[in-house]
């Protein structure tokens, strides 16, 4: 009875961290589709998963997957989770992307208040400090991952439902369609270091650093 007790509050604190509903302004950042979605590179549910397939298996998705891992495994060693930080912050490649991580790195610690708080490094990544959290919460490392993929992946299929714009039915079907794509990428990850960190996602970047000078922005990446 106290192992599931214990799996179930694991469960629960896990889908609340990483629910649209926790505070970290997830609805503002767009990662660049903004301007992807103006340039004509997106414009209905095929081209959108297509988009999403990358930026997941080569870019943000792959590289968020190992920090978070990461940030798991040195979740009570500050030093570790220092080079752990700094070297996601490197990683970024553009300055809206830089500003997206950070700030919802900010506001997950402070929502995590209501679980007793979070500290660790001055500046956290986003995917480092629910990494942190869910170390030090016996959150599965596995499901963390898993739903760490699945919430980005909703995340920019929200925001595209709103520029194309989509219906819901056609954003809940490229949902589906990347269930095992986030599996495998899950897996990949599962013995990647720091050392495999890299990506060639190159349009996603491009289109997160020219949103920097678009001119009418409904998001903030």
């Amino acid at each position: 009875m106290t192992t599931i007790a214990t799996e179930s509050r694991s469960l629960l604190s896990l889908l609340a961290w990483l629910s649209p509903a926790f505070p970290v302004g997830g609805f503002a950042y767009s990662h660049g589709l903004e301007w992807a979605i103006e340039a004509g590179d997106i414009r209905d549910g095929a081209t959108l998963r297509e988009w999403l397939l990358d930026v997941l298996l080569h870019g943000s998705g792959r590289t968020d997957a190992i920090l978070l891992r990461a940030a798991y495994r040195s979740c009570n060693d500050l030093d570790a989770l220092v080079v752990v930080a700094e070297t996601g912050l490197a990683s970024v490649a553009a300055r809206e992307r830089r500003e997206e991580t950070l700030n919802q790195g900010r506001a997950f610690a402070l929502g995590m208040a209501a679980w007793g708080g979070l500290d660790g490094p001055e500046e956290m990544p986003y995917p480092v400090a629910v990494g942190i959290a869910c170390g030090r919460r016996g959150v599965p490392e596995d499901d963390a991952v898993l739903a760490w993929l699945q919430a980005f992946a909703a995340n920019l299929i929200s925001a595209a439902v709103r520029l194309v714009p989509l219906g819901q039915s056609v954003g809940l079907l490229v949902l589906a369609a990347l269930e095992p794509v986030i599996v495998r990428l899950a897996a990949e990850t599962r013995s990647a270091t720091l050392d495999d960190l890299g990506g060639c996602a190159f349009r996603s970047d491009l289109a997160a650093m020219r949103h920097e000078t678009q001119y009418t922005r409904l998001f903030r990446s």
